[in-house]
């Protein structure tokens, strides 16, 4: 009879699941990633009956990558306006920082934890500068971290107050000009200077060590098959990013980076079969892995990369949002594209482009012809010392709830197997993951991000809430999904 008890046992504890803790942002903005446990009683999983609408078939047999988390980059104008808020109103600027970035669990905040920052100048900087402007200077006597504004440094710092978990990946917008042409505004790398650009790249993690900043992953080049001569940008050529990694690999071993990423291409989706699995094939073993970004092609193109290197890891690193452009649309197109869809294909991130603008999208670059719609930051900050967030906070927030350590210290959430039926089934895009416990004897959480976009704006606007079933362990929940985002959890014993 033990076999049989144990089953029961088995079933009894996954029969007393139950749905307490959700989160919710609407199409009305009714409920804006806010947090409520269901009234009057929890959601029980019990023995399946009929399916609803839409069937949520959550798979935890089949466990895919880790999520490292979701944020933006801190360009030099988003810490810019960030410590002139500090200055103005440090009150504000702290209440903004937690909601950002605070990843303790159940915290009313978006826990962001990755932050990209650009190494010297990118198109929202005030000036055009790299950490070595001395022409020649191939030795890098002149190299100096302090070049960047010190609003960028302290900025972090205090982002790292708040979450210690941040993870930093850095990346340039351009070598220094020398290197190229002179300018540091378009053209290519002069392939002499490749090993110094290595050089470069790792006195770089060692001026972020000095200010007290951990480097979590480097990358080689912003955009490489981008230059544009009205800022700081460069294209380089597969062979020419190869080579500088491979030399940084063996740099960054010699000298105690052993543990920091390579992560290579940084580029839009529309390459995805081309650039990034030719640099895997000429040096793989620098790189573990490649990101993406958002502004050609489609998210379906990342399988084109992990289909032939399934071992290396991908990240979605960039995509803006552009002012005046309507709140819902963009939350759908987020979800469904990068903060469900783009984990769906394997990316371990999901980050937006500035973390903070002003309300024109501004401080840009002067002369720069990067932002003709005007990027909109995931936060606007205000000169009059107030600040809002913006729909890439709410859609990203939303993602980030599902995957954040349930203990301190604890794991991350990874992604899980997910498949959604029914007649409504198309009204649904669902992601599922489970976070693991630092104690073998507490229960796993699971979590789904659900987006119901069945509004019928394509004929006249007609918002449906969906009735879905949950499927988890051959028990069966119920749940009513407004149209909006969703995000709720449950817990059960490790599989």
């Amino acid at each position: 009879m033990r076999p049989t008890l144990v089953c029961l046992g088995f079933l009894q504890a996954v029969a007393s699941q139950q749905i307490y803790d959700i989160w919710q942002t609407t199409w009305d903005r009714d409920m804006l990633l806010t947090y409520f446990q269901p009234n009057p009683d929890p959601i029980n999983f019990v023995t399946p009956g009929a399916i609803g609408s839409a069937d949520i078939v959550v798979d935890d047999s089949s466990v895919y990558q880790t999520i490292y988390g979701f944020g933006a980059t801190l360009t030099d104008s988003s810490a810019q306006l960030l410590s002139n808020l500090k200055s103005q109103n440090s009150g504000s600027y702290w209440q903004l920082m937690d909601y950002l970035f605070n990843a303790t669990d159940g915290a009313n905040s978006a826990g962001f934890s990755y932050i990209r920052v650009p190494l010297g100048a990118s198109d929202f900087s005030a000036t055009t500068y790299s950490y070595d402007d001395t022409s020649g200077d191939t030795a890098l006597n002149d190299f100096n971290i302090g070049a960047a504004p010190s609003y960028l440094f302290s900025t972090l710092s205090d982002i790292l107050s708040i979450n210690q978990w941040l993870r930093v990946h850095v990346v340039p917008w351009s070598p220094p000009g020398w290197m190229k042409s002179g300018t540091m505004d378009g053209g290519s790398l002069n392939t002499e200077y490749t090993d110094t650009m290595a050089n470069y790249l790792l006195k770089s993690l060692q001026g972020f060590q000095s200010k007290g900043i951990p480097v979590y992953a480097i990358a080689i080049q912003n955009e490489p098959e981008n230059s544009n001569p009205t800022y700081p940008s460069c294209s380089m050529p597969v062979a020419t990013e190869a080579q500088i990694g491979l030399a940084l690999r063996s740099l960054m071993d010699s000298n105690g980076f052993q543990n920091t990423k390579i992560i290579g291409y940084e580029h839009n989706w529309v390459d995805a079969a081309n650039y990034p699995v030719q640099l895997m094939q000429q040096a793989g073993s620098a790189f573990d892995g490649v990101s993406f970004h958002c502004y050609e092609g489609s998210v379906s193109d990342q399988a084109e990369f992990t289909s032939q290197y399934p071992d290396k890891e991908v990240f979605f690193t960039e995509c803006t949002g552009t002012l005046g452009s309507d709140w819902w649309s963009d939350i759908k197109w987020y979800m469904d594209n990068l903060f469900i869809g783009s984990l769906s294909y394997g990316s371990s991130t999901g980050l937006m482009w500035n973390l903070a603008l002003d309300g024109s999208g501004d401080p840009i670059l002067s002369g720069s012809n990067s932002c003709s719609g005007g990027c909109r930051g995931v936060v606007q900050i205000n000169s009059d010392g107030t600040w809002s967030v913006n729909q890439e906070f709410y859609a990203m927030g939303q993602a980030s709830k599902a995957i954040l350590p349930r203990d301190e210290g604890g794991p991350w959430g990874q992604r899980i197997g997910v498949s959604v039926g029914g007649s409504l089934s198309w009204a649904l895009v669902v992601g599922a993951y489970v976070t693991g416990r630092v104690s073998s004897t507490d229960w796993d959480r699971y979590s789904i991000v659900v987006l119901n976009w069945d509004d019928s704006a394509s004929t006249t606007f007609n918002p449906q809430p969906v009735e879905a079933t949950i499927e988890f362990r051959g028990m069966q929940a119920t749940y009513t999904f407004p149209v909006g985002v969703t995000t709720l959890w449950w817990y059960a014993p490790a599989n």
